[in-house]
């Protein structure tokens, strides 16, 4: 089996600088025959590699990959080899790699492909998009595609060069794609169940979005390690540009479904606040396994600690209901904790939350209250007839009441994993790939008020 990727570094490195060896002429058949072949730029984040977790109908096995060279490189390598080296199900990637400072500039020299795969850091990174749109590749990004409102034009302009190019530009919302997200969906959309929705103030929302992160997280007792510049929020951005985008996209997602949307009209940002996780040079080098805080992240340091604004409040109001956002970064959970997701959506006749907690053994799970007591009996039945139907796309789904309130019990099989969640979304990339016109119109439309919002809340959080 490879070895953990910093031990892997100089195998890589000769991978990286070895010619392939596969025939070329494998090669080229391969890819002609082939509805997607792939390109990779500059991995730094896990969702990478995600794609090709699975082997992929129609996709060819070989990927280009272009990077400089250097730690992240060599841990994406890794997970390939890991996928390619594993005893059930087996992939059968071959990696055409070309490390060096002018990656980009290779990439579009070189065009092997006809999708790019961009996951890493987030600075400057619409100007790649929009490069490879402008030399026809269609592109999965990674969230957030921008950090700052001064870039929304920018944004604009890469959705209509998709557009007018018939390419697609796929933003990678994984939430949408979870079982207690979908059922949630489903209960706020039907009105005999949710009623209208209640709008609310600033003081009482009509919704609320909360969600706490742990930088530590231990894998088999040892940690995962960060690359050093997710702590620079200049290049990763902030807890409301970065974690808040899905967040943003579950409230439009579920408010509007499936109808555009204008930022200008349907969104106004009230205000925002923002504040620091202190990190300490010894619980920085246990996150990130460097040695000592690197000399980029000096600016950022205070008394000793490094200062990773990553917690955010954010009060707006998004179709006339006012919504309360407040995300958070904690170092380490406590014992036997994990992370935690908090998500109300108020209306006249019930609330729909979901909840992820200590009573929930932190899984998300679906709950919903009566806005009065009359309505318990009324709710009670409209919900048994909605679970009927639900059954049907979501077999082994239930309802359960206790303690005036009503839960949807979820089993373990519809319960898949955050990979799992990228493989559909990424069959759905690659359907949209095979027949663009297949995209929904309101797409772009919820990626530009997705990222006004976001931007703007940045904005008033920083003063900027």
């Amino acid at each position: 089996m490879p070895l953990p990727c910093r031990a892997l570094s100089f195998a890589c490195l000769l991978l990286a600088l070895a010619p392939s060896a596969i025939a070329p002429q494998a090669l080229a058949a391969d890819a002609e025959s082939a509805l997607a072949r792939l390109m990779v730029l500059d991995p730094g984040h896990f969702h990478a590699a995600l794609l090709q977790k699975e082997t992929l109908a129609g996709v060819s096995s070989t990927v280009s990959v272009y990077a400089p060279l250097g730690p992240d490189l060599f841990a994406h390598l890794n997970r390939i080899a890991l996928y390619n080296n594993r005893a059930e199900q087996p992939t059968h990637w071959n990696s055409r790699i070309y490390a060096g400072a002018d990656y980009l500039e290779r990439m579009l020299a070189e065009h092997p492909g006809n999708i790019v795969v961009l996951s890493g850091r987030n600075s400057g990174k619409i100007e790649t998009i929009q490069r490879a749109l402008d030399a026809g590749v269609h592109v999965l990004a990674d969230k957030p595609w921008i950090l700052e409102g001064a870039e929304l034009p920018r944004l604009e302009r890469a959705l209509a060069t998709a557009r007018r190019k018939h390419l697609i530009a796929y933003d990678v919302m994984t939430q949408r794609y979870e079982i207690s997200e979908l059922l949630q969906r489903e209960l706020v959309r039907d009105r005999a169940i949710f009623g209208d929705a209640v709008p609310g103030t600033r003081e009482a929302p009509g919704i609320t979005m909360q969600s706490v992160h742990h930088l530590l997280k231990l894998v088999s007792g040892q940690p995962n390690l960060r690359p050093f510049w997710f702590f620079d929020i200049r290049q990763q951005g902030e807890g409301v540009t970065d974690v808040a985008t899905h967040l943003v996209d579950l409230v439009q997602w579920m408010v509007a479904p499936d109808a555009p949307l204008d930022y200008r009209r349907d969104v106004q940002v009230l205000g925002a606040t923002r504040w620091a996780t202190p990190i300490s040079a010894a619980e920085f080098q246990r996150v990130t396994g460097e040695a000592a805080i690197p000399a980029s992240l000096q600016p950022l340091v205070r008394d000793g600690r490094l200062q990773y604004f990553a917690n955010n409040s954010v009060d707006y109001v998004f179709k006339g209901i006012h919504t309360s956002m407040l995300l958070e970064w904690k170092y380490e959970a406590p014992e036997g904790g994990g992370d935690t997701e908090l998500a109300i959506f108020r209306g006249t006749l019930s609330h729909v939350e979901l909840r992820q907690g200590a009573e929930e053994k932190y899984h998300p799970e679906v709950y919903i209250v009566p806005s009065r007591a009359d309505l318990q009996s009324p709710l009670r039945t409209a919900l048994q007839s909605k679970i009927k139907e639900l059954g049907k796309l979501y077999p082994g789904i239930a309802l359960r009441e206790s303690g005036g309130r009503f839960q949807i019990a979820i089993p373990d099989a519809l319960r898949i994993g955050h990979e799992a969640q990228f493989a559909l979304l990424g069959r759905r990339f690659l359907d949209y790939v095979k027949n663009p016109a297949t995209i929904p119109q309101w797409e772009d439309s919820f990626v530009l008020a997705k990222y006004y919002t976001t931007t703007k809340a940045a904005e008033l959080a920083t003063g900027r």
